[in-house]
């Protein structure tokens, strides 16, 4: 994998808590950040694809009707007005 390098300012408390992370895992700062970043970037990732297939779904009118939804949550004991 290649790295580039990346620039970015934080709170002097999250340096701080990143500096003790990085001493008690024996790990680097950039190794963290790093790590931090990529779980990020790939959870917004995610949430925009399942929101975009979503829409998508709703669009082709592949989506549940307002009878069929009360009906499921009834089963699990949940009235919806």
């Amino acid at each position: 994998m290649e790295t580039v390098p990346v620039f970015g300012r934080v709170d002097r408390v999250v340096s701080e808590k990143l500096e003790l992370l990085a001493k008690a895992t024996q790990r680097s700062r950039s190794f963290l950040i790093g790590e931090a970043i990529k779980a990020y970037v790939d959870e917004q990732a995610w949430q925009i694809e399942t929101i975009e297939k979503g829409i998508e779904l709703v669009n082709q009118g592949k989506c549940a009707s307002d009878e069929k939804v009360r009906k499921m949550f009834a089963i699990f004991g949940y009235g919806l007005p």
